[in-house]
């Protein structure tokens, strides 16, 4: 039975064989005790690429297009490492990069991670603190 965005959510009620996490365990199997004993580990509770597609045609096809965006960006970001998110995260602060920096931001989240809405998102970041004077040295003007 294939995917139907429309038809399957909520996805872990309708279609519960369709999540799983990252090292393949049911979503049944995702228990505070099977945690306190070992059977699954934290990483476990994280939601897989896949799952996080699904949510976002889900959204998509309820015509929610910015969860849609974002449950996308959040797929293509779940195998970058959490100390590289909180790096972009910082670099996205108003005044902590030049556009220069986000550019390439933006340039290795395409190749390295193979995440181009995700660079995308931080390249018209970038066009906006350029034109609201927030990148790193710019004041806004009052």
């Amino acid at each position: 039975m294939g995917f139907d965005p429309s038809a399957d959510y909520p996805l872990g009620q309708r279609r519960p064989e369709l999540v799983t996490t990252p090292s393949g365990h049911a979503l049944d199997d995702v228990t505070l005790e099977a945690l306190r004993g070992g059977r699954i580990a934290a990483e476990d509770l994280r939601a897989t690429p896949e799952t996080l597609r699904r949510q976002s045609a889900i959204a998509r096809a309820a015509r929610r297009t910015q969860l849609a965006d974002n449950l996308a960006r959040a797929a293509e970001l779940a195998s970058v490492p959490p100390e590289t998110i909180l790096e972009i995260y910082t670099a996205l602060r108003p005044h902590r990069s030049t556009a220069g920096e986000l550019d390439e931001w933006a340039a290795r989240l395409e190749t390295e991670w193979d995440a181009p809405l995700t660079g995308a998102f931080v390249r018209e970041a970038k066009d906006v603190y350029e034109t609201s004077g927030l990148l790193a040295g710019e004041r806004a003007a009052v």
